[in-house]
């Protein structure tokens, strides 16, 4: 045998020997990889809008008082663009809380609202509703409530613009209408929980966004700042009035449920509400 040929087999032994090992260097960790793959879903994730600056069509209208599909008072309405809540059609305020949902329920997504306060409020609602206002998520579906129901079993992600006193009052809080959430470790014991936000004003146009995980994490940025994060959204508490108690399941983790925009005695408009939903 030459030496040519035997030089060229144990070249290509060598060769034999040390490729594997260099598959296994290139390769990514299971890990990696996993992440590698969340990022390039939620790279090709699309926004969708739940708003097509048209009409409501895919919308539909739950208000304290009335029938589910009733606009009492036209107070949902899109004109020049943009989704309107006012209260022009009204006589008495009569706590007629509003709530506007999309179609479908969602689990794990990334929401994004942009809304802002005009200075029109019904001066007979309650005092705290004065330039308040919010988006309701994880919501029970509205076919569900009756006609009495004052709100829906959901967690909110509380508006608020400043007062005449000029006090800090900071928007993209939490508050829970027959819901619980674990914060800081615990289950927070109050209604609401304010976040760490910056005061803004009516005529304001700000942008509020919510990334939701299912029945784990749920996160509240405000002009693209997290102002707020806690996990565990599970049915429990006070506040809802009037409720099939077969709906109210109290310690059950919400892992889904509707989006709905808010009307509570103060006007507001919203020009986007885009979604994308997440692995």
């Amino acid at each position: 045998m030459s030496k040519e040929i035997t030089l060229w087999k144990r070249t290509a032994i060598r060769i034999m020997w040390v490729f594997p090992f260099m598959l296994l260097a290139c390769t990514p960790s299971a890990p990696e990889q996993a992440n590698t793959d969340t990022i390039e879903r939620e790279k090709k994730a699309e926004w969708v809008s739940l708003f097509n600056g048209k009409d409501m069509d895919d919308w539909i209208v739950k208000i304290h008082h009335h029938e589910v599909g009733e606009n009492f008072g036209n107070t949902f309405r899109v004109e020049d663009g943009i989704l309107k809540v006012r209260y022009d059609q009204y006589g008495d305020f009569n706590d007629q809380f509003g709530h506007l949902y999309y179609k479908q329920p969602f689990s794990r997504y990334h929401l994004v609202v942009e809304y802002r306060f005009v200075d029109e409020w019904q001066e007979d609602a309650p005092g705290y509703t004065k330039r308040n206002s919010g988006v309701m998520f994880h919501s029970q579906d509205p076919r569900t409530m009756p006609r009495e129901q004052d709100w829906p079993i959901s967690v909110e992600m509380q508006f608020l613009a400043a007062l005449e006193d000029g006090k800090p009052r900071p928007t993209g809080n939490m508050c829970s209408p027959g819901t619980e959430v674990v914060f800081e470790g615990e289950i927070a014991p109050v209604h609401c929980i304010n976040s760490s936000s910056k005061t803004y004003g009516i005529n304001e146009w700000v942008r509020a966004e919510l990334i939701v995980l299912g029945d784990s994490l749920v996160k509240h940025i405000i002009n693209g700042d997290t102002v707020l994060q806690y996990t565990q959204p599970q049915i429990g508490g006070g506040v809802v009035n009037n409720f099939d108690p077969a709906i109210k399941q109290d310690g059950k983790l919400l892992s889904e449920g509707f989006i709905a925009l808010q009307s509570e005695g103060q006007a507001i408009d919203f020009r986007k509400v885009e979604i994308r939903e997440l692995d």
